[in-house]
């Protein structure tokens, strides 16, 4: 693709662009009711669909496989480890309870939440995102695709927001290093429950 006289890569443009384009309706417009459902159809769904129909390739490539399972294992147990205690604290803070406080916790419908929210969620950068730009931008899309990560939580609690660029990077890292975004999935996975556990009392 030529534009301007400059050569591009058409893959990761339109990477780019629909990562860009899915976030700004994220944030402005609704598909259904539900909002898990929308983020699996804007994060998961579509990229998903990019992917086989206008990249034809295989979403393994895009980390939609198992990949190194030992290795990932061990890095979603390190990283649940690793952030339990923190969780902790800042799950009793006003900033974090007044944010994710008051809702009425329910496994099953926990359970959908978490899938819906953060499967599409880590499809799209720690897949789609991630291993898109890794074509052009080799090991420096682990840090690319953390910032508009970090951006998207805007307007969540401070503490949080300033973490995620280096979550971001570390899940980026995890998914390079075992060619997966699922073990990213998991370690956010156990993230996003547990926060709302602590924040909301119904544990500690």
């Amino acid at each position: 693709m030529t534009l301007l006289g400059i050569k591009f890569d058409p893959k990761p443009v339109t990477i780019i662009i629909l990562t860009t384009l899915l976030l700004t309706f994220d944030h402005y417009r609704t598909i259904t009711p539900f909002k898990a459902l929308d983020r699996l159809i804007l994060y998961f769904v579509i990229p998903l669909v990019v992917i086989l129909l206008a990249f034809r390739q295989s979403p393994a490539e895009y980390g939609l496989r198992l990949g190194n399972w030992r290795a990932g294992i061990k890095w979603a147990l390190i990283g649940m480890a690793l952030v339990a205690l923190p969780i902790w604290y800042l799950g009793h803070t006003p900033a974090f309870q007044d944010y994710y406080g008051g809702q009425n916790i329910q496994l099953l419908p926990l359970l959908g939440e978490t899938i819906g929210q953060l499967l599409g969620w880590e499809f799209m950068f720690r897949g789609f995102l991630l291993f898109g730009l890794a074509t052009v931008a080799g090991p420096y899309a682990i840090f690319l695709q953390a910032v508009p990560f970090a951006l998207a939580h805007l307007g969540k609690p401070e503490a949080e927001t300033w973490t995620t660029i280096f979550g971001g990077a570390l899940f980026g890292f995890v998914a390079w290093d075992t060619r997966s975004f699922l073990y990213p999935f998991l370690i956010h996975a156990f993230i996003f429950v547990f926060t709302l556990l602590v924040s909301t009392r119904v544990i500690g």
